[in-house]
């Protein structure tokens, strides 16, 4: 049980009279026998103190507050190097968040001593300095990561940065092209450049998984593209085989027989007969780095008058090049390698045919009076 001690001490002020300062100390033992004490300045507060304690002990829910004055810097150094759970270049978006925008305030702060007012005054700073709402958002996510360690270890009892209010993260609309403005922009590129947009706009593969992709991976027979690793590029390394984004994302994408030759064609041409053999490599071999969309992509676009599009916007094109050939959301799905269907449905909903005055028809036969 905890007990409190008052503690009296004399000093003179600056007159020389004497004068006595009180002091309340709580004193306890933790559940392993470990002496604590904790001093206040009033009897009340050191009364309410005493109560939170014993609850605590007797409840289990004890924790050591000095656990809790780490500086958040000091934590987070701790703390990320033991996120194995993160792909490489989530862990790198994840660094990069935490130096420029949650390291600068609170840093410096005791992680027990961080305030849900003080983050909601920081999101408003942010919004007011100019940080678009989708990196606002993604500074508290990883703030909220961080304190979340913090309570499973033991420091903390609380998140703060829960029930943050965070402002809405508008969705752009998605950039495609049609079947014609693709050709047109693959025409103002160079024969070697020309197969990279292919897999893009008919394939729909991701910038990584198109940088990584080996001859193995293609199938001239069955007129299929495997998706099995990808490139990640991390300041100006790039590794390769490196998993999918998601389970979903190692996929078999079916591509039409006339550009499966086009295909063929770059593979004969620039692409050694070795299956391990990169299929995009730079001009002057080794893999290809994401420069390629500024340095190559883009001036091409502008050509064709397709200024704004990327290589991202390509895989936009995809599916809607697949649902205008009449695939349904489970195929797009499937061979867009998304997470689930329910996101094919959220981001592109707006392509797939509405079947609302056929769902009328039926139930009018269904309904009609005999």
């Amino acid at each position: 049980m905890a007990y409190i001690e008052r503690r009296v001490s004399r000093r003179r002020d600056a007159g020389g009279r004497m004068r006595e300062n009180v002091r309340y100390k709580v004193r306890y033992r933790d559940s392993a026998g470990t002496a604590h004490s904790e001093t206040v300045l009033r009897r009340t507060d050191a009364e309410r103190r005493k109560a939170e304690i014993e609850v605590g002990l007797g409840r289990g829910t004890w924790q050591d507050p000095k656990r809790g004055e780490v500086l958040l810097k000091q934590w987070v150094a701790e703390w990320l190097p033991t996120r194995h759970d993160l792909r490489a270049t989530t862990k790198a978006r994840l660094e990069l968040t935490m130096a420029k925008q949650v390291l600068p305030r609170f840093g410096s702060a005791k992680i027990g001593g961080i305030t849900n007012g003080e983050i909601r005054g920081w999101v408003s700073d942010l919004l007011t300095a100019g940080l678009l709402a989708a990196s606002t958002r993604k500074a508290v996510f990883a703030l909220r990561q961080t304190l979340e360690a913090a309570i499973a270890d033991g420091r903390i009892l609380h998140n703060p940065a829960d029930k943050v209010p965070l402002p809405s993260e508008r969705q752009k609309r998605a950039r495609y092209l049609s079947q014609q403005e693709v050709e047109r922009l693959v025409s103002e590129l160079r024969d070697r450049d020309r197969a990279l947009v292919l897999v893009g706009a008919y394939g729909g593969l991701r910038w990584g998984e198109a940088a990584g992709l080996r001859r193995r991976d293609i199938d001239p027979l069955r007129s299929r593209i495997r998706v099995e690793g990808t490139a990640v590029q991390l300041g100006g390394t790039i590794t390769l085989d490196n998993e999918p984004k998601t389970a979903r994302s190692k996929r078999s994408v079916p591509l039409a027989r006339s550009v499966m030759r086009r295909i063929e064609h770059h593979l004969d041409e620039y692409v050694d007969a070795d299956p391990n053999s990169l299929v995009f490599t730079a001009p002057g071999g080794g893999p290809l780095f994401r420069a390629w969309s500024q340095n190559t992509l883009a001036p091409a676009a502008r050509r064709a008058h397709l200024e704004g599009i990327t290589f991202h916007g390509l895989r936009h094109s995809f599916v809607a090049i697949m649902v205008a050939a009449g695939c349904n959301v489970r195929e797009v799905s499937e061979w867009a390698g998304h997470n689930s269907v329910a996101f094919t449905l959220t981001r592109y909903g707006g392509l797939f045919e509405d079947g609302t005055d056929a769902a009328v028809d039926r139930l009018d036969a269904l309904l009609a009076p005999s």
